[in-house]
């Protein structure tokens, strides 16, 4: 009795399999695929009206039950589900047909108890068997299915099995599998089936009772029909496209910087561990092909690795803000974090918030210039762009201030100080040394980068900082020291007993007139220069610095009115129009012959203008303060220092040591030199300054009666 069932199962795979993969339907002009006929599911082969009942829900779809054309989805769902259902009714019969069979024959030979158990277990590892097959044959019917559904409504019923099998499990199935396990259980017993089959001596059709006890089923194309509807019934929000692309954008900007974050490394690029184009942007605007070897070897501090405090010092023009500015584009692009970077004049600031704001455009920060009376407190908080902050040393403190006010101290990723050896000099070293206090206290994820050119007591200074120390005495440009007493110039060396070793005598011839106005022989040593190259007069103060440059003009030749005439010109027009038509007498008198003074009294645009006609040789002379040497980047080939001193105090070793650190460009000069004038009274007072260590920084918080300990207490 077991061949019928083997064939039928044969039947079931072949018909899937004949299914998957047939061709589609044929076009049926004027014909709902609903209304087809259809073989009944009694077997008779007669012909019956299918009618599609959506329950007491309304047809959103009319009489459209496919997805594509003309060929009904559902039409084949229900095929397919009239014929298993048939497979399945035969399978039942033969499974009771073969158990009363096998009772009897056990009741009539019991010599055969052996074989017929044999049998029995036979019989029934064959009906799981058939059971498993039924199964594979039911799902991959499901799967040819699937196949042909959009993949939002397969992920739709993977969602919905997921819920049904673990909490909401439908009475009808819950009905099944308790008929289904008491079937078993009867066939296991077969004592107890019969008992049960003699109580209900009624017949029965059991094609019939199957289909509507034993494998009641929710109908698949029912399924597949309430899915639609509840997607065609769902109600979407209604939200601008503007407000939903904003907030797609956020949620990427929130993703890219989590993961910047969680990442362990820095690198964005291969330039430093910034993008090439950072390289090509250094390349461009400042001309920087390639780093110094001890750039190289500083940037790749394993204490900057580590984001620990760094002090670094070299002499002047060797390189050191370059240093920085690498340190303070990776914090601002890898770490995406605030950077406030200290200057100590409002001339150094100014002229660094113009050299860096091309990079700010091009890598997408923002540069702010907090000097005189600019600058926000506390400044605008920013979801985006990050901001480097160019601060003098008071502004930069009440910065600090202001972000520890409003607990914003540990957006600051780094803090660079330029010209830390600033710290020892009277107030404004006391305030630079309160802001670098509260932000060792207040923040300890804040790195800071402190350098100079002049430093002596640097343990003390590291010790203060949490700092690590780099050094290194390399210059680009060689540097010799002259000083001039009288009419002779003496070469500074200190292996020589005075100090000095003779050089040269001027080779200028004096009228008795330029004799009188010029007793310091200014012009003997500008002439030699100017105008083939650059030439810098450091002046004690402000007035000195205009009268040097009106003198200077008054005595040369016409000749230098000539050199660069047309460029001359439009700088005087550039300065008139900044002026409202109106110019200075002193700069209207020397800029024809390429010269002009340079000092705190010039508004910001002249200084600027008259800096970039420095730096692009209109002019080749410039008479300046002390504000110059401390970082504003304009080299020259001869520097002078009109006198040994800054205002009314004698100049200081770190003072003379930036003067002179502007002589000498480099790639433009072999050498760069430095005559300081001295008169015969100072003269022992240059040769301890020429020859003196540099001085030692100091906390000055408790001078001046501890004005400065109360000021940081307030």
């Amino acid at each position: 009795m077991a061949e019928p069932r083997l064939a039928v199962r044969r039947k079931s795979r072949s018909s899937s399999e004949r299914k998957r993969s047939r061709a589609p339907v044929q076009p049926i002009a004027a014909s709902s695929p609903v209304a087809r006929k259809r073989p009944s599911s009694g077997g008779s082969g007669a012909p019956a009206e299918a009618s599609c009942s959506n329950d007491s829900e309304e047809d959103m779809f009319g009489d459209y039950d496919s997805f594509y054309g003309n060929d009904s989805l559902m039409a084949q769902v229900e095929d397919i589900e009239h014929k298993h259902l048939q497979d399945r009714n035969m399978d039942v019969k033969a499974a009771g047909e073969i158990v009363p069979m096998n009772l009897q024959l056990g009741v009539q030979q019991k010599e055969q108890d052996n074989f017929s158990a044999s049998e029995n277990v036979f019989v029934l590892q064959s009906d799981k068997e058939g059971a498993c097959q039924v199964r594979d044959s039911d799902q991959e019917l499901t799967e040819s299915i699937l196949d042909d559904l959009p993949s939002s409504q397969v992920l739709y019923f993977e969602k919905m099995n997921e819920l049904s099998s673990a909490s909401r499990m439908s009475p009808v199935s819950k009905g099944r599998d308790e008929r289904l396990n008491s079937t078993s259980d009867k066939v296991r017993d077969p004592l107890s089936f019969c008992a049960g089959a003699e109580q209900r001596n009624r017949p029965t059709d059991s094609s019939s009772s199957s289909k509507c006890v034993l494998f009641k089923t929710e109908s698949l194309k029912d399924h597949l029909k309430s899915a639609m509807t509840g997607n065609a019934r769902a109600q979407t929000m209604q939200v601008s496209k503007s407000k939903q692309l904003k907030e797609a954008v956020l949620s990427e900007e929130i993703f890219v910087a989590r993961k910047a974050i969680e990442s362990s490394s820095v690198d964005i690029g291969p330039f430093y561990g910034l993008p090439s184009k950072v390289k090509d942007l250094f390349r461009q605007l400042r001309g920087i092909e390639t780093l110094y070897e001890w750039q190289h070897d500083c940037l790749m501090l394993e204490s900057l690795q580590q984001r620990k405090n760094l002090i670094y010092s070299l002499p002047t023009s060797g390189g050191k803000t370059l240093v920085a500015e690498i340190i303070i584009l990776q914090e601002l692009l890898c770490r995406q974090k605030d950077v406030l970077m200290i200057l100590p004049y409002v001339a150094i600031v100014q002229e660094k918030v113009r050299g860096l704001s091309s990079f700010g455009i091009e890598l997408g920060f923002l540069v702010e210039e907090y000097a005189g009376s600019k600058g926000r407190f506390p400044p605008i908080k920013r979801r985006v762009k990050k901001s480097l902050y160019i601060a003098t040393i008071e502004k930069g403190h009440s910065l600090v201030n202001s972000l520890i006010e409003t607990e914003r101290i540990d957006d600051l990723g780094l803090v660079v100080v330029d010209e830390l050896h600033m710290l020892g000099e009277g107030s404004r070293g006391a305030v630079l040394e309160m802001t670098l206090a509260k932000i060792l206290y207040t923040s300890k994820k804040t790195q800071i980068i402190g350098m100079s050119a002049t430093l002596n007591n640097v343990g003390d200074l590291q010790k203060f900082l949490q700092a690590e120390y780099y050094t290194n005495n390399f210059r680009p440009v060689e540097l010799k020291e002259y000083i001039k007493i009288g009419d002779t110039i003496y070469a500074v060396d200190s292996k020589t007993e005075n100090g000095f070793a003779f050089s040269r005598l001027l080779n200028f011839k004096y009228s008795s007139n330029l004799e009188k106005a010029d007793p310091d022989h200014i012009i003997a040593l500008v002439t030699e220069v100017i105008p083939k190259y650059s030439c810098l007069i450091f002046c004690p103060t402000k007035k000195n610095c205009e009268n040097v440059a009106s003198m200077v003009c008054k005595y040369l030749k016409k000749e230098f009115r000539a050199h660069r005439e047309k460029e001359k010109q439009d700088l005087l027009k550039n300065l008139k129009s900044i002026g409202n038509e109106t110019l200075c007498p002193v700069l209207k008198q020397t800029i024809p012959f390429g010269i002009a003074y340079h000092h705190s009294g010039l508004t910001n645009d002249e200084r600027k203008s008259i800096e970039e006609a420095y730096s692009s040789g209109v002019l080749c002379l410039l008479a300046c303060t002390a504000t110059l040497a401390a970082g504003v980047n304009l080299p020259a080939r001869r520097v002078i220092l009109r006198a040994p001193y800054v205002g009314n105090d004698f100049l200081k070793k770190n003072q003379y040591k930036q003067m002179i650190g502007r002589a000498g460009r480099a790639g433009i000069d072999s050498a760069g030199e430095s005559i300081l004038i001295v008169q015969e009274k100072d003269k022992h007072l240059v040769r301890d300054l020429v020859h003196s260590p540099l001085e030692n920084c100091y906390s000055n918080l408790l001078l001046e009666l501890t004005k400065g300990m109360h000021s940081l207490l307030l």
